[in-house]
């Protein structure tokens, strides 16, 4: 999902089934040679794309993605992420979020692409949720996503374009134990992107999720050590159980979901909206399917 757009070739637009195929057949021809020449336009070249959750994993592999993409990127997080011009924000602070919008617009002007890849895990069960736990992991991962999307919303309205990747997780349909919390909140994310895509598509903004699986990131290293503490084995051990469930058998990169959110990002998925796209490497597959 790279985003190759080869130049087009001059072809007559035609009419009818004859016309469709000329069309096809230019395209694929220009397709064909540009893969020969090695020649690519850039994905989001001239793009203004604001990057929230940018300190690290998903969201920092995204903006080293996007800026290869040829988009302007402004990064903003907790802590400070480590890309030049980069923002502190506390998406669960309205003042910080409504800062690091007037920063993007007042430096580039317009923003055209907004990801949400603020997250936060913590492991509990229904039955012992701790509010403080339940309102951190809301605060981070609904309402943050909600306050970036509220304060940019309205300029991609007033200019009839944008798109708005929502960073989500497969816990959003199929929260194992010790998901309560989290898979809630994901949940309430692909929830908050569907309504956004149906009340805006029609002016022109798509809103979409990807939706990870396990993804090797600090986050996920930090799982690993609960559900070796949890279980009492090693941490290798830990790891080797969750990957085992993984039709890939192992976890993604960072840069992996970074590809999917360019995908997601860019003009070749253009008819794309309210989709909560699932990128766990077949983790989702029936077990028995998979011979587990």
């Amino acid at each position: 999902m790279d985003c190759l757009r080869p130049a087009p070739a001059a072809v007559h637009p035609g009419r009818g089934r004859a016309g469709a195929r000329g069309r096809v057949s230019a395209h694929r021809a220009a397709g064909e040679q540009a893969y020969r020449e090695g020649r690519a336009v850039a994905a989001l070249k001239g793009k203004v794309a604001l990057v929230c959750g940018a300190s690290s994993g998903i969201g920092a592999a995204v903006v080293w993605r996007f800026a290869q993409e040829a988009a302007t990127v402004l990064a903003c997080g907790m802590p400070l992420p480590p890309f030049p011009g980069a923002l502190t924000c506390d998406v669960t602070d309205e003042a910080q979020v409504r800062a690091a919008v007037a920063a993007a617009l007042e430096r580039h002007g317009r923003i055209d692409v907004l990801v949400n890849a603020a997250g936060v895990i913590v492991n509990d069960d229904a039955a012992d949720i701790e509010d403080s736990v339940w309102s951190r992991q809301h605060e981070i991962n609904l309402a943050g996503t909600m306050r970036t999307m509220r304060a940019v919303l309205p300029h991609m309205l007033s200019r009839g374009t944008g798109s708005v990747v929502n960073i989500a997780s497969v816990a959003a349909f199929n929260a194992g134990a010790g998901s309560a919390s989290y898979g809630a909140s994901k949940a309430g994310v692909v929830a908050l992107t569907r309504s956004a895509a149906q009340a805006y598509g029609a002016q022109g903004v798509r809103v979409n999720a990807l939706c990870p699986g396990w993804v090797d990131t600090p986050m996920a290293a930090k799982e690993m050590q609960d559900i070796a503490r949890e279980l009492g084995i090693t941490e290798a051990q830990a790891r080797e159980r969750t990957v085992a469930r993984i039709a890939l058998a192992r976890m993604a990169r960072p840069e992996e979901m970074a590809a999917v959110c360019l995908f997601l990002a860019c003009d070749e998925s253009s008819f794309i909206t309210g989709a909560a796209l699932v990128a766990d490497g077949g983790a989702r597959m029936p077990a028995a399917a998979r011979g587990i």
